[in-house]
């Protein structure tokens, strides 16, 4: 039985989730087996894909949601998170 797990996150990075923020996300979902998908507005797409992050072009202030589906899913969605509170590490 997979375990499914969620919560959201707000964009809190100046320029939204542009190109750099989305690489560390994506480094971030591909460290675990879980299925992870992001979903915002009309769009929900695979946590570790470049292009599907780019493609939800989430501005600042933008509320994401994290759905997390397998065995490491709420370490995950927190891990996930945990970047999001922390910029996604870039320092401007």
């Amino acid at each position: 039985m997979s375990k499914k797990y969620k919560d959201s996150f707000i964009v809190v990075n100046e320029k939204g989730l542009h190109t750099r923020p989305s690489t560390e996300l994506v480094k971030c979902a591909t460290t675990f087996k879980s299925q992870v998908m992001l979903a915002y507005q009309s769009y929900t797409v695979n946590a570790k894909s470049l292009l599907g992050i780019l493609m939800l072009a989430a501005s600042r202030g933008a509320k994401i949601q994290v759905v997390a589906e397998g065995e490491d899913a709420e370490e995950a969605v927190k891990s996930i998170l945990n970047l999001a509170r922390n910029k996604f590490n870039i320092k401007y």
